[in-house]
């Protein structure tokens, strides 16, 4: 059945009490593997979303200093270590969620790699309350980790991640393979706002009952196809151009060749800047059909999509009550996150926005922010050691060895060995 039809039954949902039951695991993952796009139901309750809002929004209120965009009507808060924040990277349910969606990831090309996705790693993001009516924060079509970089040789090439695309075999490209991510380079340009870690998901906490075109997320579910396509189009000239009126025959095969010459142009990358799709540039996607919105949300659910996937979020909020969300992804433990929590754990402990984010004082004099004495008293031993606050446990028995070595090479670089 095609995209356009499926909609939003094509992203497949779980709930979080059935992450056991071996049969809906199973239809989960195949769905999940043909789409890059999932939501988890129930992660928590939806008391302590609402909770978790509610002391959000006091903390705004306590803090008028607080920074937001668009700036008269703010929907994004650039807040990291508010409490709700805080509490909510730190649910074990969380943590359990993170685990499970990253296991359907493999290495198959360097099964000696040095990466755990049994241990999730904490990324400080941050929150979104939109309001009903809100046109100022829009996105369209896009795909995060830098954009130039995925055809450079020392960008997404150091992994040669896309390699079977670029050699003409698209089909055989496999997107979840992630020994081949870990040397990436996917910010060669100090982008504003480029993820210095591994998301294998990007994602977020629902803390309101959201329903398609309230102010929420889009998502193109073709994910390895989509992916072959924007990555291959630069090489692709249309013999006739839109302009002649073809119609349908436009975007027909033989109206398309290979470029004569080779140019530098890569249709909707610049450097420093996420990697933009639209009709005009990327006709085949047909992006007013294939973008489909994510099912209907409640408070506690987690909405997840792969890194490769093209996302966008609805240009007005139609809705009649806020749509709220903490970004929160799911990161592994890998060397390079590893050593991205040490700069991140400097500035937890100062108030500051996390190493990728801008500078400044952040949230250094706000009122109610929780003290790194609190987070080590009351927070779990898991999340203490997501954010970098606690050594990890190489010692335990029944782990793979690569696990091991990996949980090791992390104290190293954290300062606990």
């Amino acid at each position: 059945m095609a995209v356009r039809e499926m909609g939003s039954k094509s992203i497949p949902e779980i709930e979080f009490g059935d992450l056991h039951d071996l049969n809906k695991r199973t239809l989960f993952r195949d769905t999940l593997h043909k789409h890059g796009v999932a939501v988890i139901r129930g992660v928590v309750t939806e008391k302590e979303a609402l909770g978790w809002k509610e002391l959000a929004q006091r903390y705004i209120r306590n803090n008028p200093q607080t920074k937001g965009f668009p700036a008269q009507n703010p929907a994004i808060y650039e807040l990291y270590w508010s409490p709700s924040q805080i509490l909510a990277r730190a649910h074990p349910n969380l943590i359990k969620a993170q685990a499970f969606l990253m296991s359907h990831w493999h290495s198959a090309r360097n099964r000696d790699a040095l990466i755990s996705t049994a241990h999730p790693t904490s990324y400080a993001d941050r929150l979104r309350i939109r309001q009903p009516g809100d046109a100022g924060f829009a996105l369209g079509p896009h795909v995060d980790g830098g954009s130039c970089e995925r055809w450079e040789e020392n960008g997404y090439g150091k992994g040669g991640i896309y390699d079977k695309i670029f050699h003409g075999q698209w089909e055989e490209y496999d997107p979840w393979e992630s020994s081949s991510r870990l040397p990436v380079v996917s910010d060669l340009y100090n982008g504003a706002g480029a993820c210095s870690m591994f998301r294998m998901f990007q994602g977020w906490l629902s803390m309101s009952a959201t329903n398609p075109g309230e102010g929420t997320l889009m998502v193109n579910p073709l994910l390895g196809r989509a992916t072959a396509y924007y990555l291959l189009r630069p090489f692709f000239t249309p013999k006739r151009g839109p302009s002649e009126d073809l119609g349908a025959s436009f975007l027909k095969p033989a109206n398309w060749k290979l470029e004569d010459q080779i140019t530098s142009t890569l249709q909707g990358a610049i450097p420093s800047c996420s990697q933009e799709l639209n009709s005009a540039f990327h006709p085949h996607l047909e992006l007013e059909n294939t973008m489909v919105h994510i099912p209907s949300v409640r408070p506690g659910d987690y909405v997840v999509w792969h890194c490769d996937t093209v996302h966008a979020v609805d240009r007005v909020h139609a809705g009649k009550s806020d749509s709220s969300v903490l970004y929160i992804p799911a990161c592994p433990l890998t060397e390079v996150n590893a050593q991205y929590l040490t700069r991140q754990r400097e500035a937890f402990w100062q108030g500051s926005p996390g190493p990728d984010f801008p500078s400044g004082d952040g949230e250094a004099q706000h009122v109610g922010r929780l003290s790194p004495d609190y987070v080590m008293q009351n927070i779990n031993l898991p999340a203490q050691r997501a954010m970098g606050l606690a050594r990890w446990d190489d010692t335990v028995e029944g782990i793979p060895e690569r696990e091991r070595r990996m949980l090791a090479k992390a104290n190293e670089i954290l300062g606990f060995a």
